[in-house]
Parts: structure tokens; sequence; C-alpha cells
């Protein structure tokens, strides 16, 4: 028999927390925006919210007290004051609290100009305010209107706690504490003006995700418009990263030898010893910005990121589907199938038969890797498709020396290709290709660890200790079009030289400069902007990678019926 205590216990077990008086403007602005906020732990900054937080400074310094009941004292001025209530079931900062004898008013900082609308605000705001003055009266105080200051304009806006207010703001609280105890998050806004302002877009995907539901006729580039920092990478095996205000700090020997700044920087990547301090790894915790380990070789090792994404509901999604066969065989014959695509691809735009002249690739070479895509898209069964994956890899691997130039390919240059081999690689290209696919795993197991994904459990590569299936999953259509693109630019344009190789009885692989090298043409390539096939609009490959991941996330949540590949012409 269940005690009381258990009972009580599970069900508030079942209720969502409290909610926050500032999701209540993002519920009625957009309930998806406030789920993914709010349930899902989603938040990225734009310009919009970077100029909110820094024109809030102010206001967020508490000052004043607020006191027992507004009989107490004649005049109330504080900032940054925190209430909640149980009843209620909400909670608020609020950014001022003025208080006479003529009642107490809460007072929201908004950062833009006054909206010239018959209510003077829009709903969202209003909803907002009157949430916080309901929290007023709650605590005893008479609270009959507030303020909402917009900074922009330097204007103060009445918003009166009537009727129709109160009720929007309490149907309000109700939906949105009933939107917290939903598994799914509510169907995006279409063709809706909110949305290209929203610092969100570039996770919700509202546009792409009504494109192949044909629901919408266009997809506006509304993420695209802003990028993250850079990859800061670190070789010397005598570096040591520092935290010193703002920025990281690299010294050797106790020498300042480079600097960044944090807000400049999307990650660190250490080679071999180098190491990193504390309070430097503390303040990529609070800013996620994730630190990579690699082997002096190259070899990806790991990543450290904070406590990571808390919308376990994706992860819960991706190992559901991850044990589902179909699902497996249906994800892996597309990203295979994609992946011999674009191997096709780089080879028709490289092919390079003789000094100063190129021709085009053999039709028949073409042809059969046509088959092998309509194969790997057919293929009943995950050992079929192995084998196919096997035979085109085979195929390419066998002409993949006629995209470097035939100059390099001579003996004096060292760039001869006779096949593939990973470990060791026996020859500079396969070295540079084995270094390449390296950064790219490490690139998309960041990539999927910061959208909320699973970097280790995949649908297509076999579970193993330590390996990241579903960034190898996700790779695939790109090792061509990003890693082996790579490896060809820079050996053609003379980037990378025979003289920048180590080699032994141990294998062949890259020094110091010419890892320097090599990680410059990696990162040009990244950052180099494509045209979507699907969506056309212009996007860099690392901005890609996270669109490309956020869609798989779409796709396992049932909001659209297939993962769109990457596929380029």
């Amino acid at each position: 028999m269940e005690s009381k205590s258990d009972t009580a216990t599970d069900h508030a077990d079942s209720q969502p927390s409290l909610v926050p008086a500032r999701m209540l403007n993002e519920y009625v602005y957009c309930p998806r925006l406030a789920y993914m906020m709010w349930v899902e732990g989603e938040f990225a900054h734009n310009a919009d919210t970077v100029e909110g937080a820094i024109r809030h400074k102010r206001v967020d310094k508490a000052s004043g007290a607020l006191p027992e009941s507004e009989d107490e004292v004649e005049k109330i001025h504080a900032r940054s004051v925190h209430l909640s209530s149980e009843r209620l079931g909400l909670t608020a900062k609020i950014d001022l609290v003025e208080g006479d004898a003529d009642g107490t008013r809460p007072v929201d900082y908004k950062k833009g100009k006054r909206p010239h609308t018959a209510m003077g605000a829009y709903d969202p705001e209003r909803a907002q305010l009157c949430a916080q003055g309901l929290l007023l009266r709650e605590h005893g105080f008479c609270s009959e209107y507030g303020y909402l200051y917009f900074i922009g304009s330097k204007e103060r806006v009445k918003v009166d706690f009537d009727e129709s207010l109160v009720s929007l703001t309490m149907s309000s609280i109700e939906g949105l504490r009933a939107l917290g105890l939903a598994d799914k998050a509510p169907e995006p806004l279409v063709d809706s003006p909110k949305c290209p302002r929203c610092s969100l877009a570039g996770i919700c995907l509202p546009d792409e995700i009504g494109f192949i539901n044909h629901a919408t006729g266009g997809v506006r580039p509304i993420f695209a418009e802003t990028e993250d920092g850079l990859p800061l990478y670190v070789q010397s095996p005598a570096s040591w990263l520092k935290k010193d205000g703002d920025r990281i700090v690299i010294e050797e020997k106790k020498e300042r030898v480079a600097e960044a700044r944090y807000s400049d920087t999307s990650q660190v990547v250490l080679f071999g010893s180098a190491g990193i301090s504390t309070p430097a790894l503390h303040e990529c915790f609070r800013r996620d910005i994730p630190v990579t380990f690699m082997s002096y070789g190259g070899w990806f090792l790991g990543h450290t990121v904070g406590t990571g994404h808390k919308n376990v509901m994706t992860r819960t999604l991706q190992y559901k589907a991850s044990f589902d066969p179909r699902v497996c065989l249906r994800l892996a014959r597309k990203l295979v199938a994609g992946k011999i695509y674009n191997c096709r691809t780089l080879l028709r735009r490289n092919w390079k038969e003789s000094e100063g002249k190129e021709l085009k690739a053999p039709t028949e070479l073409l042809l059969a890797m046509k088959n092998d895509i309509a194969r790997a898209a057919s293929a009943k069964g995950m050992p079929e498709l192995l084998g196919i994956e096997g035979n085109a890899a085979r195929r390419y691997f066998e002409n993949f020396d006629r995209m470097i130039s035939p100059e390099k390919r001579d003996e004096k240059f060292g760039f001869d290709f006779n096949g593939r081999s990973r470990r060791p690689p026996k020859d500079p290209v396969n070295a540079l290709l084995s270094f390449a696919y390296a950064m790219l795993t490490r690139e998309w197991t960041v990539t999927l660890s910061a959208v909320g994904l699973d970097p280790y459990r995949g649908f297509y590569h076999q579970i193993r200790h330590g390996r990241p299936a579903l960034a190898l999953d996700l790779m695939e259509p790109f090792r061509p079009l990003v890693a082996d693109s790579t490896v060809i630019t820079s050996i053609n344009n003379g980037e990378i030289k025979s003289t920048d190789f180590v080699r032994s009885a141990a294998g062949c692989s890259l020094k110091a400069e010419g890892r320097k090298s090599f990680l410059a043409a990696f990162e040009r390539r990244l950052a180099q902007e494509v045209t979507h096939p699907i969506f056309k609009y212009r996007i860099s490959y690392r901005r890609l990678f996270e669109v490309q991941a956020r869609l798989l996330i779409r796709y396992l949540a049932g909001e659209i019926p297939r993962y769109p590949n990457f596929l380029t012409r």
C-alpha cells in the first residue's frame, strides 16, 4: 500500500517546475520556441540576444530591497527582484520594482524601440509583465499596472493588468505547464515573419521542415547569417594554455607565444602533450567551447564538453531508432549511396590524365559507380550494403591518383598512390587521407555532441568501445567533399610537399610544418560556402554539418518523412 508521502513525491515528480515569466514571452510568441528553450534546453545567441544581454547589465545588478509589504515604506525602488509562487506555478526575476502610495509596479526592460501598436506593446511582452504583476499581488502588494521600458527609444509604455490580459497570462501559464509535460515539440510555424529574427531558427529549422513536408514553397537562409569563432589548433608539445581574463594565452617555457579571445574561439584542439590549465578549461566549459585531444600523429583521442547537452529526449529517440533494424537500414542505405554519389562527382570533376591536359573520367567507371549507387539505395540488408560499399570504395581508390596532377605523381614529388592503406599509412597520400578522416571525425563528433546526439551510437557502423559510430555514419557523404578534396587540393597546389613527411618502418606521417599547412587547407575547406542542393541557400561546410545533424533529429522525431542527404552535382 502506498504511503501519502510516496504518492505526493510521485505526483510532484510528474509536474513541471515553476514556469519562468520570461518563458511566457516565448510561449505567446511561439509555443515551439518555448518548448525548445524550456524543455529541451536549447539556446543560441544572435545579434538581438547579445544586444539585449549587454543592455540588461545595469538592471541585472541587484539593488534595493522589497519590503514585507508596501505599507512598511513610502517608496520602493528595487532592482533584479526574484519572486515565486507555488499557487500560480510561476517564478520571475523582475528588472525593477517601483512603489509608492498609488501601489507597486513592475518595470520590464526591452532592448528595442517602442512598437506602434494599438495596445502599446505586443502580447508576449504584455503577458510577461502581467505575470510579474500577479507575483507582486501574490506577495501582498497592490499591482494594477506596470511599465515596459524600451531602451532603444527610451520610452515607457503603461500596461494595465485588466481582465483580458490576466486571462491571457493565466491561460499561457497553464499552456506552458502542459507543454512541459509533453514529449514532443509543437509543430513549427509556417511562413511566419517571426522566424527570421528568432535566435533558434537554425535549431528549429521551420522553413526546412515545411519545405520537405511540402508546406512551404521556399526556404529562407535564416540561420546562416552568423558564423561562430574558429578552432584554435595547438601542436607544440611544450605548449601550455592558461586563462588571462577573456583570452586564452599559449605559453612555451613560460613565455607567451600567442593568444586568442574566447569569444573568437569555437573549439580548442590540442596535439600530443600540449596541455591546458584548470581555469582555462573551466572557462571553456562555461562558454560551451569543446576541447579536443589528438595524438601527436593526428589520431582523434577524445574531447571534453562541460555537462553536455540537456535534451535527453533527442538521445532517447536516437537510441530507440538505433535498435530498429528497418530504421538503421533505411539511414545506412541513404548515407552509403550519398558517399558513392559524391565520390563519383569528385572523380568526374577532378580527373587528370596527362600533364597540362584534363580529360573526362571513363564512361565505364562512371556507369559502374552509378550502378553502385542504385544497388546501395536498394540493398536488402547490412551485409549486402557493406559489400556494395567495399566494391565502390575499391573502384574509387583504384582511380584516386587520377585526380592528382601527373607531375605530382612523379617519383621525385613522392605522391604516387597505389591503393588505400590505413594502419599504418604507407605513403604520403595515405597519410594525408588518414589525417583528413581523423579531423573530419573530430569535427562531426563535436557537432553531434553540441546538438544533443550521442556520437557513439550509430545506425550503420558497428558499435565498438570508443568508436564514434554516428560521427562515422554522418561523415560518409562528406568524406570525398571535405577530406578527399582537401588532400587533392593541398597536393596539386603545392601546399604539401614530399619533404613534409617522415617515413619509417612504422609507416608515413606528417611533420609539424606539414600538418600546419594541411590544417590551414582543411579549415579553408570547412569555411567554403556551397549551395545546398535541396534548400538552395549558401552555407559553409562547418555550418552544414550542424544543419544535417539537426535534420537527423527532426527525422528521428517524426517531423519529416526522410533524412535529406547532401549530394553535390
